[in-house]
């Protein structure tokens, strides 16, 4: 029903930023929050933000507030994760993750992209 794909990653030096973005496609209706995952090799899949898509309500995790930002696009259907003063521990694959209602639990969200690569070096 709804399909998500990921694209912006890459490799950074400390200190720089990156913009993701992830598209979506199909019956996107009930899709109500659009979130941002990441995973880093050893770690468990952890939330970054998240956006309530008919209010633009905004959440993040600690690790990132005043770093991040994520935002919409609705023309294009297309939601961001700016990324700036990158760390080294942001290394991992982002993922944007799907669902009807918004939480940080991974299990939540029902439709998931493929992931993109973000290395971040000092």
């Amino acid at each position: 029903q709804v399909q998500l794909v990921e694209s912006g990653g890459g490799s950074v030096q400390a200190g720089g930023s990156l913009r993701l973005s992830c598209a979506a496609s199909g019956y996107t209706y009930s899709s109500y929050c659009i979130a941002w995952f990441r995973q880093a090799p050893g770690k468990e899949r952890e939330g970054v933000a998240r956006i309530y898509r008919p209010s633009y309500t905004t959440y993040y995790t600690d690790s990132v507030k005043g770093r991040f930002t994520i935002s919409q696009d609705n023309a294009k259907k297309t939601v961001y994760l700016q990324m700036n003063s990158l760390k080294v521990e942001d290394t991992a694959m982002y993922y944007c993750a799907a669902a009807m209602s918004c939480s940080w639990a991974p299990s939540s969200f029902n439709y998931w992209g493929q992931g993109t690569q973000v290395t971040v070096s000092s």
